[in-house]
């Protein structure tokens, strides 16, 4: 008889084939992207060309210190320039919870909007395409929208102003949402959800704080990485995850010192967009699915919880991805191409690790309980292995021990 840990394998290996067989299924998807407005006054841009378009009442999704710092004048003046109406709900806040989303979806609907502008950083965006979804599809709460295409009619028309260069959302399919009563993250996923117009301001991003932008770098390093590393690989999102690695690595230190150079910003919110279409088409890993949980349970900000984990995770699938990560290593300009693929790949891991240094990024997470660490590893691979194209599979125990490295005093 076949013992659990000798089960496992066997089980994850039919689940990668299937897998395998989506991810050729996708390949052949029309996945939309959205048009770029691209530099300094972009954001202005933006709104004069939404007021162009007529809508009724348009919807500006964003939190409070957004709305405080004054970063909404250019649209919205634009927005007032051109008469149009709008409406700002600025109540979201880190996590984009569950409560909050249902109070900008009764905002919508009392003001009789009939677009939607996501305006910030993940949160926002996230919680503006679930709005967008939600209200397009009345007969289904937002539980029941979580998931792959769960709503019949298509989202709200939605725009796109990010002020972070980290989750690559302006880009992607996806909406992730808290739900404090259970504890845990929603993911609600749909083609039709991917802004029309998204606007890339370089000007909006200058007075992000020193941690904040190595925090959202790391997460669009992560969603590059973790797309070209996995298995449901296209010759585009190989392009963009490539191109999106390089400009990581030769701006974010940049960014991160310099908050106020454009050129750095801007490239900055270059690669996050591009990372963004490169998960889109490829799907992200392992990092994710254990991050997620980091959040559910804890609160614990992606970009951070990502950037802990990603060295270790990457280290775990050297055996399967030397090569990819060798090309890594080229585009990071972290070795050349005459050197071994296994000199590259260790290469790019420093490479990793350094610039994770470099940004003054914990290494460990001062929240994580080792009694927790069991029912958060199960959560992840739950996540993992019934929707990420990992290249290769964890057992509990060893999600367990990842886990394990990443508590108070380990490093």
């Amino acid at each position: 008889m076949l013992s659990n840990e000798t089960k496992t394998p066997v089980r994850l290996v039919m689940l990668g084939a299937i897998f395998k067989l989506v991810g050729k299924v996708m390949r052949f998807m029309p996945i939309p992207e959205p048009e770029l407005l691209v530099g300094p006054g972009s954001s202005r841009r933006l709104g004069e060309a939404i007021a162009a378009v007529g809508h009724a009442r348009i919807l500006i999704v964003t939190d409070s210190t957004i709305t405080q710092l004054g970063l909404l004048q250019p649209l919205t003046e634009a927005l007032t320039a051109a008469g149009a109406q709008y409406v700002v709900f600025d109540e979201i806040t880190p996590d984009a919870p569950l409560p909050l989303i249902e109070k900008g979806i009764e905002c919508f609907r009392s003001h009789g909007c009939d677009a939607i502008v996501a305006f910030g950083g993940g949160s926002p965006m996230d919680a503006a395409k679930a709005i967008a979804v939600a209200v397009a599809n009345p007969g289904k709460s937002l539980r029941q929208l979580a998931g792959y295409f769960k709503g019949w009619r298509r989202p709200i028309k939605l725009y796109a102003v990010p002020t972070t260069a980290g989750t690559g959302s302006e880009a992607t399919v996806a909406a992730v949402i808290a739900d404090p009563v259970n504890a845990c993250k929603l993911v609600l996923v749909d083609f039709r959800m991917v802004p029309k117009l998204a606007a890339l301001d370089p000007d909006l991003m200058t007075g992000l704080p020193p941690h904040i932008t190595a925090t959202t770098g790391i997460d669009a390093l992560t969603h590059a990485v973790e797309a070209y590393i996995g298995n449901w690989k296209t010759a585009y999102a190989d392009r963009m995850a490539l191109s999106a690695v390089g400009l990581i690595f030769e701006n974010l230190r940049t960014a991160y010192r310099d908050g106020g150079n454009l050129a750095a910003r801007e490239n900055m919110a270059l690669a996050a967009t591009q990372a963004g279409i490169a998960f889109t088409r490829a799907n992200v890993g392992y990092v994710h699915a254990i991050a997620h949980q980091f959040g559910g349970k804890y609160h614990t900000p992606h970009g951070l919880a990502n950037a802990i984990l990603l060295p270790r995770v990457l280290r775990y699938s050297l055996p399967a991805i030397t090569e990819r990560l060798a090309q890594l290593a080229v585009s990071a300009k972290a070795g050349t191409e005459n050197e071994s693929p296994r000199q590259l790949a260790d290469k790019f891991l420093g490479a990793v690790e350094q610039l994770i240094a470099d940004l003054q990024i914990p290494a460990t997470l001062e929240v994580l309980q080792e009694s927790d660490i069991p029912e958060l590893a199960a959560a992840a691979l739950r996540e993992a292995h019934t929707g990420y194209p990992v290249p290769r599979y964890m057992t509990q125990s060893q999600c367990e021990n990842i886990i394990r490295k990443v508590l108070p005093g380990a490093a």
